[in-house]
């Protein structure tokens, strides 16, 4: 049995991974920690009978456990995470400060000097369908953001083939939740509800950098334009993707791409030809669901990608990580 920590257990996050612990075969929660509010009870904060004890980080018993999961915001994770891999506890971080590599890169994005680049470099970048083999053998998960895992997972077929044409646009959606559980004027229900919001739109948000990492890694002059929008749900992303691919591909050679890349993956569902990706095809579940569909004009596509941002997007791919990263059954815990 493998014991875990959550370290920000009250955010949406921390809590729905507790929730998927609950529910793991072979995993169980060991403790779970929040600074505001140690010495109360889970039960106390969220609408739950499971009456697991809060407890501060500097109190957390790190040697009594085998992995703890950081549900962080970003810049808060780095001394935290430094202190569990000092006692030799394996990682799967869900902030952003260990998912690029170079640290001037993470500087210019976040506005904040890096202090653990050395963790930096033993980091490897939690995207279970690309990065499989090396989070085996991995001590530091980093664990994506929710809107890159639908990008990447959207275009990583088409890019490690080559043939996306260098401009890519792409139309985000997510719910709330993925604006987090602080309080902020920005996501109170009478700005939200009935609403349409587009944030850090063009080349600002730092989610690009992510995608940049990875579709980059295969066609390096990739330019992104990225729109995210908040819509009035409370989970669940909708990415739609606006590409050019070599002309002389046809939709049966496009389809074959992803189907070289895919056919194994337990949680990535290629819909049919015609057939497009919806919140529901996926909310609920760790699952991504992907739509294909060509334009009248030869290269043009459009490419459908959803996900729950709770669960694939975050706590669900952190779980799917630790699976790996422990030699279990992929889809442990997980639907």
């Amino acid at each position: 049995m493998i014991l875990a920590g959550v370290v920000g257990a009250t955010g949406y996050t921390g809590y729905e991974l507790i929730q998927l612990l609950a529910r793991h075969p072979r995993a169980r929660l060991a403790w779970a920690t929040s600074e505001s509010s140690a010495g109360k009870r889970l039960c106390d904060l969220y609408p739950t009978p499971d009456t697991t004890p809060l407890i501060r980080y500097e109190d957390a018993p790190l040697d009594e456990v085998d992995v703890v999961f950081f549900c962080l915001p970003h810049a808060a994770s780095m001394e935290a995470v430094a202190r569990a891999r000092r006692a030799g506890t394996r990682v799967v971080d869900l902030s952003a400060d260990f998912r690029l590599s170079d640290p001037d890169v993470y500087e210019r994005w976040y506005g904040v000097r890096h202090t653990q680049t050395a963790l930096l470099q033993e980091a490897v970048y939690g995207l279970c369908e690309v990065h499989r083999e090396a989070i085996a053998r991995a001590e530091l998960v980093a664990n994506p953001g929710c809107y890159p895992t639908a990008v990447n997972l959207g275009l990583w077929p088409l890019a490690r083939a080559g043939v996306l044409h260098p401009s890519i646009i792409v139309d985000a959606k997510s719910g709330v939740s993925g604006a987090g559980r602080k309080l902020r004027l920005s996501s109170h229900f009478v700005e939200i509800n009935e609403n349409l919001v587009p944030y850090s739109i063009g080349y600002a948000h730092r989610h690009i950098a992510e995608m940049e990492r990875i579709l980059g890694a295969h066609q390096p002059d990739l330019q992104i334009t990225f729109t995210p929008q908040l819509i009035p749900v409370n989970r669940g992303i909708l990415a739609t993707i606006y590409v050019g691919l070599d002309p002389g591909l046809s939709e049966e050679d496009v389809r074959a791409i992803y189907h070289h890349a895919y056919d194994a993956e337990p949680f990535i569902h290629l819909l049919p030809s015609g057939q497009l990706a919806t919140l529901r095809h996926t909310v609920g579940t760790n699952r991504v669901a992907i739509g294909l569909t060509p334009l009248p004009w030869p290269g043009r596509w459009i490419i459908t990608v959803s996900e729950d941002n709770l669960l694939k997007g975050a706590s669900g791919q952190a779980v799917q990580n630790m699976n790996i990263m422990f030699g279990l059954e992929e889809t442990a815990g997980l639907v």
